[in-house]
């Protein structure tokens, strides 16, 4: 009896919470939640509209899980699939715990001024971060915080450099003390809740989006085919869609050689993110303007 009171006493005093992470394009909201979760969870590129889906990153401590998410960079849509990755930083708005609002010393603080309401009428707590201030100096800094605590009386400030762990050690003690107490939401060795397929289009289009220019990596979209696994090897086939015949030669490149590069450096990191020889294989097809197929954003994992 005793021993069941005090586990009930336990489980009453644990805490969990969704943490949702939003803002504009390329502040560093991946980079800020794989840096919290340990993990390179989110794909990080220095180029914008990088996440396209809402990525759960879960911490777990004796008596804590937060459960972090983060969202696609808030632009105006020109198309379906813009579309739905402004819904996921919508709803982040709506079911979360804490809010992390993110921005840098390099942003208009009055960009985007209908989401900025948005997170400003919410009763949620805000905690607004103000990342890459090694890029600034403390003169800059601190009139940053003063127009952003104009913007949001409500919202704790919080400077950061996420690059360097600079204050990131306070933001995470700020963000358990505002989790509510909840029995954790994910099995407590949980580190995500996607599938090992999802992080495999996820480098694949991480790499892209490094290799390529203009908006090639915009109409790019891994898929996994074929995922077999065992003792000492993972084998892999990925289709890579894109838009139009003219880009499908440009993602192959010269007798194959610019696939084979991004084949090569995709294969080094699912190796060191899966801890197991991985043998890829790719190829490329013209899906003809997917972005814009309900059915096709669909089959691609976007909520419609």
């Amino acid at each position: 009896m005793a021993e069941n009171e005090r586990k009930k006493m336990s489980e009453q005093k644990h805490k969990a919470g969704f943490v949702n992470i939003v803002g504009n394009p390329n502040v560093g909201k991946s980079t800020i939640m794989n840096a919290l979760v340990g993990e390179r969870i989110s794909i990080i590129t220095s180029k914008s509209q990088t996440t396209r889906h809402r990525i759960l990153g879960i911490v777990n401590g004796e008596d804590f899980q937060i459960v972090y998410s983060d969202t696609p960079g808030v632009i105006k849509p020109n198309y379906k699939l813009q579309e739905s990755m402004l819904k996921y930083s919508r709803s982040a708005l709506v079911d979360a715990d804490v809010i992390l609002y993110v921005t840098d010393v390099k942003e208009d603080p009055d960009k985007n001024q209908e989401f900025l309401d948005s997170v400003r009428n919410t009763n949620t707590p805000v905690i607004l971060i103000i990342n890459k201030i090694d890029l600034s100096n403390q003169e800059k800094v601190e009139q940053l915080v003063i127009a952003w605590q104009e913007r949001f009386p409500k919202a704790e400030i919080y400077p950061t450099a996420a690059l360097h762990n600079f204050n990131l050690e306070n933001l995470l003690e700020r963000i358990k003390a505002l989790i509510p107490e909840n029995p954790p939401y994910f099995d407590k060795n949980a580190l995500t809740d996607k599938p090992e397929r999802f992080f495999v289009t996820e480098i694949i289009r991480g790499k892209i989006l490094e290799n390529y220019r203009k908006e090639i990596p915009y109409s790019v979209e891994p898929e996994v085919e074929e995922f077999k696994e065992d003792e000492k090897i993972i084998r892999i086939m990925v289709k890579i869609h894109v838009e139009r015949e003219s880009q499908k030669g440009i993602i192959i490149g010269h007798k194959g050689s610019s696939l084979k590069k991004v084949g090569i450096e995709s294969r080094k990191e699912l190796e060191v993110f899966f801890d197991k020889q991985v043998h890829l294989q790719m190829f490329v097809t013209v899906s003809k303007d997917w972005r814009n197929k309900d059915l096709k954003l669909k089959s691609f994992g976007y909520d419609q």
